[in-house]
């Protein structure tokens, strides 16, 4: 059984940096797509960047140029390198991982504040 294991959150003030792991156990296919989501309170769950087995990469509009997605396949870890972190930021963050089915970590909390 495939797990994801999320860690890295915390409290940090805006404009500050934060750097998300995830870690996978198990057996994972070659070709898979890792990505990291996120959920603020009363809002859906949204994509925030992703990356495949092959290295293409996706961010959402409104972290580009400041959040940096990357993966070690060696490792089955994704992070996510979160820089001048904005209250919008907020939110419990996912791991994701989609190959024949699609896998959730638990979640960690991101907290910005100002």
């Amino acid at each position: 059984q495939l797990q994801l294991v999320e860690s890295g959150g915390g409290l940090v003030q805006a404009g500050g940096s934060l750097r998300l792991s995830c870690a996978a156990s198990g057996i994972i296919p070659s070709i898979n797509t890792m990505g990291w989501y996120r959920q603020a309170p009363g809002k859906p769950r949204e994509l925030v960047a992703r990356i495949s087995s092959g290295g293409s990469t996706n961010y959402a509009d409104s972290v580009k140029g400041r959040f940096t997605i990357s993966r070690d396949n060696a490792k089955k870890t994704v992070y996510l390198e979160m820089n001048s972190l904005k209250l919008e930021d907020t939110g419990v963050y996912y791991c994701n991982i989609i190959t024949f089915r699609q896998y959730w970590g638990q979640g960690t909390q991101v907290t910005v504040s100002s």
